[in-house]
């Protein structure tokens, strides 16, 4: 079980996003290696359970460097339970379906909010990709010359 902080992250939630990222590198990976298992690395957004309901979250204290970045974040953790998006009954539905599907996902996204944060990092990525390839495939080898030749 991952979350869409394995694939976008937030001010505030580098920690958690770190070891999101993680997890679905090395299930990414184990999906390689181990043939005859299948995986699915499930990425649900912003769900209706109990994560930000009072006292559920441990808040470090605040710095005043941080506010403009990370104080939305801290609001949203404090005061957001109940305000989720997210049906966890049909989420639990989503992963039922994917996980009996002749050929599932390696990763399920879930929720609206989910899909498009990860839809706009690959955008992002995509155009940054785009932007930089140049670059990037100039630092290969030159080509080496032909036998004889120098």
């Amino acid at each position: 079980m991952s979350s869409v902080g394995g694939q976008v992250t937030a001010p505030g939630f580098g920690a958690y996003c770190a070891t999101k990222f993680a997890l679905e590198g090395l299930t990414e990976t184990l999906s390689q290696e181990v043939e005859f298992a299948r995986f699915l690395i499930v990425e649900p957004g912003a769900f209706r359970t109990d994560l930000f309901a009072r006292d559920a979250a441990l808040l470090s204290e605040p710095m005043s460097e941080y506010e403009g970045t990370v104080g939305p974040t801290r609001d949203y953790v404090r005061t957001g339970g109940g305000s989720q998006p997210g049906d966890p009954a049909k989420a639990a539905q989503a992963i039922i379906t994917a996980i009996t599907a002749e050929r599932p996902p390696l990763r399920l996204v879930l929720g609206g909010d989910a899909v498009d944060g990860v839809a706009g990092r690959v955008r992002a990525l995509q155009s940054e990709l785009d932007a930089w390839q140049p670059i990037g495939r100039a630092t290969d080898l030159d080509a080496d010359p032909a036998p004889g030749q120098s």
